[in-house]
Order: C-alpha cells, then sequence, then structure tokens
C-alpha cells in the first residue's frame, strides 16, 4: 500500500473518536494490551512521562518535550488529534515520523486489526510505542486521548504524571460531576510515582489527594510552589514572572526565589501550565535528569521552533491579525477571553464552528455580542451543523452570517475586517485544522 491508500485504510477501517464520537470508545484496556503484547511491549523500552487533564494537555506535553530536547535527550512526543497531517501525533525531537514507517507498521498489524476491531487511537497508540522503541528515545511524553483511566495510553510506567486541571468536557463518557471526570483522570496517578496537579480545584483536590494516599504517590500541586506575580505580553511571546514561597523544600531549586519566564505561547492561561511543567522538571532534575536551568529557559522560549506546536493563540496574520485557537470548551473560552480582555484591537470578528458533543450553550453564552460573527461548520460526522449553529447563537443576541467552509468564513472576516480589527478562529480544533494556510499569502496583499 502508498501512504496515502495507508492512511485511507487506518481512517475508513477503524472507528475514531474524532469522527464518530462515542461509539468509537472502548471501555477496557484489552486491545491496547494486546497490541503492545504483539509488538513486544515496546512502552518499557523508554522513559515516560503521562499528561492527561481537560485543558493545557498539548501545551504542557510540548513544553515538556521542547525542555527535554533542548537538553540533549532523543525526546518522544505522542500527541492528539492532529492538525494537517497524520504523523503530527508522533513525533521525535520536533520530527514527525516518516510515511514509510506509517505504511510498514500497519502492514505488521493489519492481522491483528481484522482479528481483534481496535479502535484508530488504539493502533496510533500502538504505533507511536513501536517508533519510540526503535528510535531509542531516552524519555517520551505521552499525552492521553481522553480521559485517563481507561485511556489507551494508560499502559505505561512514567516517570511522572501530571494532570493539568479538570472542567466540563466529555461528560457522557467521564461522568456529570467535576469530582467524578476528576477520578477519571485520576486513573494515571501510579504507585509510588510523582504526580503533578497544575491547577487546584476545591471541588477535585480531594479526589486527588485520596488516590495518591492509596497508591503511595507523592503528589504535588504546583500552585503552591509557584506564584504568578506579574505577566507582560504582545502578539506572538509572553513573559510569566514567578515567585517560589516554598524554595525552601526543594532540593537544588533550579531557579531562584524570583525568575522570569519568556515563552512563545503567548496566553495568560498559560501560566497555570507552565506552573506544572516548572514544578515537574524541578521534580526530574532532583531524579537524575539534567534538565538545567539555562536549558529550561532557552526551551520555553522556543517551543513551536522545538516541537511544530500549531493552534495555541497562533497569530498566522498582521493586518488584520488573524488567530487560530483550538479552544472549544468552557474552561478554554474563559482562558481565551481573559487573554483578549488585556490586548488592544479596533473590532473584534470571531470564526467559529463547535462539534455536537460539546456543551455549546454554555460556550456561546460566554462570547460578546458586541463581536461580528461567522458561523460554520468542518467537514466531520460529529460537526454542528452551522445553521444549528447560528440559531443557537442569534438566540443569546450573537448575530452574524453563515458559510459552509471555514475558509470561506475567513475570507469574508478579512473583506469586512479594518488593518486594526482582529478576527479570531475557534471552537473545535476540527475547524482549525480546515484553515487553508495558503490563503494567508493572498489575502489583503
Amino acid at each position: 500500500m502508498s501512504y496515502q491508500d495507508t492512511i485511507d485504510y487506518l481512517y475508513s477501517r477503524l472507528p475514531m473518536f474524532s469522527r464518530i464520537g462515542v461509539a468509537a470508545i472502548k471501555n477496557n484496556l484489552n486491545n491496547t494490551i494486546s497490541i503492545c503484547s504483539h509488538l513486544g511491549n515496546p512502552q518499557h523500552k523508554f522513559k515516560t512521562i503521562h499528561v492527561a487533564g481537560t485543558n493545557g494537555k498539548g501545551s504542557t506535553s510540548h513544553m515538556l518535550a521542547s525542555i527535554f530536547q533542548e537538553a540533549g535527550y532523543t525526546t518522544g512526543l505522542y500527541t492528539s488529534p492532529h492538525l494537517y497531517d497524520f504523523r503530527e501525533r508522533i513525533k521525535v525531537n520536533g520530527e514527525m515520523c516518516p510515511k514509510e514507517f506509517v505504511t510498514s507498521f500497519t502492514h505488521k498489524v493489519k492481522g491483528l486489526i481484522e482479528a481483534i476491531e481496535p479502535s484508530f487511537f488504539e493502533i496510533t497508540v500502538g504505533m507511536a510505542f513501536e517508533y519510540f522503541a526503535q528510535k531509542k528515545c531516552d524519555i517520551a511524553i505521552i499525552e492521553t486521548g481522553l480521559g485517563g483511566r481507561l485511556d489507551s495510553t494508560n499502559v505505561i510506567d512514567p516517570e511522572l504524571s501530571i494532570i493539568t486541571n479538570i472542567g466540563w468536557d466529555h461528560m457522557a463518557l467521564l461522568g456529570d460531576t467535576l469530582p467524578a471526570i476528576a477520578t477519571e483522570k485520576a486513573g494515571i496517578i501510579k504507585k509510588e510515582t510523582p504526580v503533578v496537579i497544575s491547577e487546584i480545584i476545591p471541588e477535585t483536590k480531594f479526589v486527588f489527594e485520596q488516590k495518591a494516599n492509596e497508591l503511595n504517590a507523592p503528589i504535588y500541586f504546583a500552585e503552591n510552589f509557584l506564584e504568578l506575580q506579574s505577566f507582560q505580553n504582545n502578539w506572538q511571546t509572553a513573559l510569566f514572572e514567578f515567585n517560589q514561597p516554598l524554595i525552601h523544600l526543594l532540593d537544588a531549586p533550579l531557579f531562584t526565589k524570583n525568575f522570569t519566564i519568556e515563552t512563545d505561547l503567548p496566553g495568560k492561561y498559560q501560566n497555570k501550565n507552565l506552573k506544572g511543567v516548572l514544578v515537574a522538571v524541578q521534580l526530574l532534575s532532583q531524579m537524575g535528569w539534567k534538565l538545567k536551568a539555562p536549558k529550561v529557559i532557552a526551551a520555553l522560549k522556543n517551543i513551536k521552533k522545538n516541537t511544530g506546536l500549531m493552534g495555541r493563540w497562533e497569530c498566522i496574520q498582521e493586518n488584520p491579525r488573524v488567530i487560530l485557537d483550538v479552544a472549544h470548551n468552557e474552561h478554554g473560552i474563559n482562558a481565551l477571553l481573559e487573554q483578549l480582555a488585556g490586548l488592544h484591537y479596533q473590532e473584534l470578528h470571531i470564526v467559529i464552528g463547535m462539534v455536537k458533543d460539546k456543551d455549546i450553550s454554555a460556550v456561546l453564552n460566554l462570547l460578546p455580542n458586541t463581536a461580528k460573527y461567522y458561523f460554520t461548520q468542518s467537514h466531520i460526522p460529529r460537526a454542528m451543523p452551522v445553521l444549528e449553529l447560528s440559531d443557537m447563537a442569534n438566540q443569546l443576541g450573537l448575530v452574524g452570517q453563515n458559510f459552509e467552509d471555514v475558509n470561506q468564513a475567513i475570507t469574508a472576516a478579512s473583506k469586512n475586517a479594518k488593518q486594526n480589527d482582529l478576527i479570531i478562529v475557534m471552537g473545535s480544533i476540527f475547524l482549525v485544522a480546515e484553515v487553508d494556510r495558503s490563503l494567508f499569502t493572498s489575502l489583503h496583499s
């Protein structure tokens, strides 16, 4: 099979959550265990860090990957979903796995696929583990897909786990209360293995404490160790000044009591992810990983360059400025609006499309009725039809035009926008994935 034939086979043969939703989810780890066993358990041939959470796990994973790369380690990175190329899910030192590997791996497991009927995600997890083992990775950063306890990635024995935060998302699968959702995320906590909680939420703190105590796992709430003192940003970078109130408890602290981090992820909400990452790095350095402050600082300035991260407050055009952001739930939209509050622009244009299984009303209720709206949809079965989305928005006083395609919507917004206006494309990672970046060489040229 050619590479394209292989991708077509994987998409058509395997149930895929990003396309069909809940029907693609398996409620146990049996298939993943079978796949890993068939491959000789490659997940045990390299060290790992496991990352879960409602929001921020992608940014956190890329931050960690950048840090280990900068420190000279051969670093694997597994994330999902991808934006433009399937191979974005599986990277080593910022480079996507080769097309030939995807093809050869799929050929190797085709018989197993036919025998056990795995999901798309289960196979891609096995593919990532196999690639990281082949590349002799020193460490791999493994992002959960959904939840934690029953997530296919939860067959690793990590050096450390990070849970970024808990919010309202995937309630049909994870539970309809924050403690229930937290219980699923807490499933990645392993016996006697440190776990870092990036953000303290009163309703869920006890869940993590209880699980950590059961497993004798040291638990660290990052907000106890780091306080944000000041924040400055422009459209491309940000400066975060932190204080370490508990520096006296740290063994050989990497940073002085007060220190500043510059990062190319300019959202103010990244301070919470940074806290989790910095506490994790401190712990990992104490465990023997050679992570020094100058390398950490350099890595956080170059996350996008080192890892190829896209879609997190990503500015792809100026005059008018166009931002792509994959925020898609209540927590993520609140963070995006907080970021907007500190920036200067004339008029706001919002290109938005969402998927049906999100709490769409909760998101729309947060959005400003002073913006101009361009409603659209991605081309996947889970997408909320544009007419339904605009009807819901209109009832809440959000008024705009409807477009069948995100690129038509962006073109219209760009024609309407003045030079000092701001255009944000948001609401779904799948919508951002359909943005044609070549448009931005010709728009307003």
